[in-house]
């Protein structure tokens, strides 16, 4: 009874109850919030105080995405976003496993190689609705391709922002007493970057492989003219400005720094004349700001859930039951799921987790492999299928660009499916072999 009525648990079942019956995500975190504070019997003021105060935890990630969104308006501007969809539905020749495959790439490249995380789908995916509607692509297909390509690649390569995570997790690991160097821990999420894999294949070739039709909606960002085929030197600088942004973002860490000096790069060199400098940053927060926006929430939302003590209590209330190691692994996954799936933030929920897990670990023996395993999937875990996380939002921004695809019923629960079930599985595995 005590895991029934704990804060967390009853706000993440609110969360998901106020989401399933498509009440506004933004709203259903804030309502979550309250009822989590409430069911802890905080007062509303301190409630209302710990939401605003904690919002500030993701203020960089906010950033992050809003300077992104400029940058991403930049390539409209230019014309680039035209050159680059025009360029795929040549190349693809009517068949959907290249059109997957190339966005999938895109996607991963979108993590390591030119960090723009999300921002390019709002781009890149509206031109590219119409051949998908002509070929009958289910797009449910689509955003479990992009959830992949930008999920797993943080999960098992050191690059990019996978460097961020991996070394999160090692810092938590090594401050709770197991002591691991960051270019260690791909050596062991690599298994769960080949689950992700397997849960990827389930959904391309099983789940979503039969046509979808869709109605042709006309939209505004559907003009392509043949003039936007050639590939111009504006074109160039920016994605010239695209490298810049990753230089800078692997010297400094600093995501918002490489995306301004990208776009001191581009107004500097008039790739985009400086006197629409004004309209792209006001399109760049149109693009991306509700996304920025709810991640501010998901903070405030994580942040009530600390002061409520619902997460200790929650792992107290399973402790006496993890008398094995497989077993304390399908808890502590559970526990993670339930963690993330509310704050919709892998990354905010490693600190969390590794108190409360290494401790664990070590008492039952668990090996540094299957620790690292179990700790980074537990993280992971909800990221895909959360309302609140850019895994999913990213997707449904770009494929709900004419309203026929559902934030819930066509990306986060497509994505919780194939992926997190695979990484649950591929963990406790790993438990029993390593």
């Amino acid at each position: 009874m005590e895991i029934i009525f704990n804060p967390v648990v009853i706000s993440v079942i609110t969360l998901c109850i106020l989401c399933v019956r498509r009440v506004n995500v933004l709203l259903a975190i804030f309502i979550s919030s309250i009822v989590a504070g409430l069911c802890a019997k905080m007062p509303l003021t301190e409630i209302m105080d710990d939401f605003i105060s904690g919002m500030g935890a993701n203020s960089e990630t906010a950033l992050s995405y809003i300077l992104l969104g400029a940058f991403a308006a930049t390539m409209t501007h230019s014309g680039l976003e035209s050159v680059l969809s025009k360029k795929i539905s040549t190349v693809i020749k009517g068949n959907i496993y290249i059109l997957i495959g190339i966005l999938t790439c895109m996607a991963i490249f979108s993590q390591n190689l030119i960090p723009v995380h999300i921002a390019f789908i709002p781009i890149i995916i509206p031109p590219l609705i119409k051949t998908m509607n002509a070929l009958k692509l289910d797009r449910r297909a689509v955003a479990c391709a992009l959830a992949f390509g930008l999920k797993a690649p943080y999960i098992a390569i050191p690059t990019g922002f996978g460097l961020i995570f991996q070394g999160l997790l090692a810092d938590n690991l090594t401050q709770n007493g197991m002591e691991i160097a960051k270019s260690e821990i791909w050596k062991s999420t690599w298994f769960l970057g080949l689950a992700m894999l397997v849960g990827f294949a389930y959904a391309l070739f099983i789940s979503y492989r039969k046509p979808r039709e869709y109605s042709d909606i006309p939209f505004s960002s559907e003009r392509i003219t043949r003039d936007d085929i050639k590939i111009k030197k504006e074109h160039y600088l920016i994605l010239a400005a695209a490298g810049a942004t990753f230089l800078v973002q692997l010297w400094t860490k600093s995501l918002p720094l490489g995306a301004l000096v990208g776009l001191g790069i581009i107004f500097g060199t008039g790739a985009i004349n400086y006197q629409k400098m004004d309209k792209v940053i006001n399109e760049g927060i149109g693009l991306m700001g509700y996304v920025a926006f709810v991640m501010l929430v998901a903070a405030g939302f994580a942040a009530v859930l600390k002061a409520t003590g619902g997460i200790d209590t929650f792992v107290n209330a399973v402790l006496p039951f993890m008398t094995s190691k497989v077993l304390a692994a399908a808890l502590m996954l559970l526990i993670g799921l339930f963690i993330t799936i509310g704050i919709g933030t892998s990354f905010g929920t490693i600190p969390i987790l590794a108190v409360l897990f290494v401790p664990i670990c070590l008492k039952l023996g668990f090996s540094l492999p299957a620790t690292v395993i179990v700790l980074a999937a537990a993280a992971a875990l909800g990221d895909a299928g959360s309302p609140a996380s850019d895994t999913t939002l990213g997707p449904t921004s770009g494929l709900n660009v004419d309203g026929q695809h559902n934030h819930i019923w066509d990306t986060c629960i497509p994505t919780f499916l194939h992926y997190n079930i695979p990484l649950i599985i591929f963990a406790i595995i790993a438990v029993i072999i390593f």
